[in-house]
């Protein structure tokens, strides 16, 4: 399952939208610093209208969509990777997260305290991503005192001794770990560090109803930061989010687009998490459940058949795949059969986004 986690600074609206995305979470929204102290976690379901479709093709009697947990945590201060505020004990629930979702406050309302005293997102961002960076910078001088002296012991932990003497300059600098080059077997060497500047970054740019389809000057800022660092931006409203809660399934298409705006905050955040991460989705449907699973781009048949269970990748044999298109147009899998759209794909085959599939294999 895909992981999240949310972080800004206090009163930016994280537990507002982490409320609003997770329908069942109980954060509490207050309008005072550190009204999170504990960690909250969601799982959501990720929107695809495809399911529906599928699922009525094949009279399934479930739909299982794909899911994506979110990991909200209290609001950082400037000092929190020493202890300032609520301290940097938040900041290890993070490390485990595939990407940070980091709330940035875009809007202007005098009744809701802004801790700096005003809205600066460029300022904000940056107290933010410095936390962050000392937090990993510690990590990393743990770790480069622990391994230099097991290195003289053990020679194969010289290679993880040479990757944390890369990261140890840049990280002193006040950089992010984003900005420096590794090799896939260096990425693996400080993979259990979970460092939080490594991981993909999402900026969500939290603005009122009214600058939701245009955004504003402040969004602007954040998307100056964001392509220096590669990083991707979505304008969300919070407070839009909380409303759409309150609204019938039916009405929530017709109060977006009252707003300028074809979707609501979380399918903008999971959009830009799957593109940022390089995620597509397969299909697996039949009269039991129509599913969907999450696999990195470029995966092939036999490790996207691994997703659902090792047995399936071990013992692949073939994948008997169609299109999401294609199935539908033919309307049903006998008819898909008939124009002869029913691929068998072999090991090498590499899926597809929306590729429905059904694996046969050796137990």
């Amino acid at each position: 399952m895909l992981r999240a986690g949310i972080v800004g600074l206090p009163n930016v609206g994280k537990s507002t939208l982490f409320n609003a995305v997770v329908a069942n979470a109980k954060a509490q929204a207050a309008n005072f610093p550190f009204c999170t102290i504990e960690p909250n976690v969601g799982v959501v379901a990720v929107p695809d209208p495809r399911l529906e479709v599928l699922a009525k093709i094949s009279e399934s009697a479930e739909i299982v969509p794909a899911r994506v947990e979110f990991v909200d945590i209290a609001g950082l201060v400037e000092g929190a990777s020493k202890g300032e505020g609520l301290g940097n004990q938040f900041l290890a629930n993070i490390r485990e997260v595939d990407a940070i979702v980091h709330v940035v406050r875009c809007f202007q309302n005098d009744d809701i305290i802004h801790v700096s005293g005003s809205i600066d997102p460029a300022r904000d961002a940056e107290i933010i991503n410095l936390e962050l960076t000392l937090s990993d910078l510690a990590q990393v001088e743990k770790r480069l005192e622990r391994a230099r002296k097991q290195a003289k012991k053990d020679k194969e932990i010289q290679a993880e001794v040479d990757v944390l003497d890369k990261l140890l300059p840049v990280l002193n600098e006040g950089k992010t770990a984003r900005t420096v080059d590794l090799t896939p077997e260096e990425e693996l060497l400080i993979k259990p560090l979970g460092l939080l500047t490594r991981k993909p970054v999402i900026y969500a740019t939290n603005v009122n109803e009214d600058d939701l389809a245009t955004g504003n000057d402040y969004v602007e800022q954040v998307k100056a930061i964001a392509a220096a660092e590669g990083a991707e931006v979505v304008v969300i409203s919070a407070q839009v989010e909380s409303e759409l809660i309150e609204l019938p399934e039916e009405d929530r298409a017709d109060f977006l687009e009252s707003l300028g705006v074809e979707e609501g905050g979380l399918q903008s955040l999971i959009r830009a998490t799957y593109e940022l991460l390089g995620l597509q989705t397969y299909f697996t449907t039949g009269p039991k459940e129509t599913r969907a699973w999450t696999i990195k781009a470029g995966m092939s048949a036999p490790q996207a058949a691994g997703v659902i269970h090792t047995d399936f990748e071990r013992g692949f044999i073939r994948a008997e795949t169609v299109s999401y298109q294609d199935l539908v147009d033919a309307g049903s899998m006998n008819g898909v059969k008939e124009k002869g759209q029913l691929r068998s794909e072999g090991k090498d085959y590499v899926v597809q986004e929306g590729d429905v599939m059904l694996f046969r294999f050796n137990v």
